[in-house]
């Protein structure tokens, strides 16, 4: 593997019913400009429908990296040597620390949709930020390539 290639690459998409949800705003769209006639009500259909695809996919397309001896989770890049260990949140877990377990200082990229979670210490002294808390898909592996990372690094 070359030194530059990423280990852990994770995209967090929404969810396929989302796009659902976005063709029926683009139909509630399409109803209400019905009024007005045929022309209106296929410009409400797909404009409605893409102005909330374009919202679902904004929202989906943050990505968790570990690259180069960082972690780059959405627009925070975090050196992996000012972390500690991972901790990895089952689905219960990681609603408490979505929850009432939660730090308001933390940095968390959640999404509800994904059950599980990693939840890692920040040990640099400096840093006010007691913890990162990323939904993922796979625990494991995120764990994994930064354990791989720091041992590098």
């Amino acid at each position: 593997m070359q030194p530059s290639a990423s280990p852990y690459e994770e995209r967090l998409t929404a969810p396929r019913t989302w796009w659902l949800i976005c063709f029926l705003v683009g139909v509630a769209m399409a109803l209400i400009l019905l009024p007005f006639g045929t022309l209106p009500l296929l410009g409400g259909l797909v404009g409605g429908t893409a102005v909330a695809a374009v919202v679902a996919s904004s929202y989906g397309s943050v990505r968790i990296r570990v690259v180069g001896g960082a972690l780059v989770a959405g627009e925070a890049k975090i050196p992996v040597s000012a972390l500690g260990d991972a901790e990895i949140l089952d689905p219960e877990e990681a609603r408490a620390w979505r929850t009432y377990k939660a730090d308001t200082r933390a940095f968390m990229l959640l999404r509800a949709y994904i059950p599980t979670a990693l939840r890692i210490p920040v040990t640099d002294p400096a840093d006010p930020t007691p913890y990162v808390y990323l939904s993922t898909r796979e625990p494991e592996r995120l764990s994994a390539a930064l354990e791989t990372a720091r041992a590098r690094a």
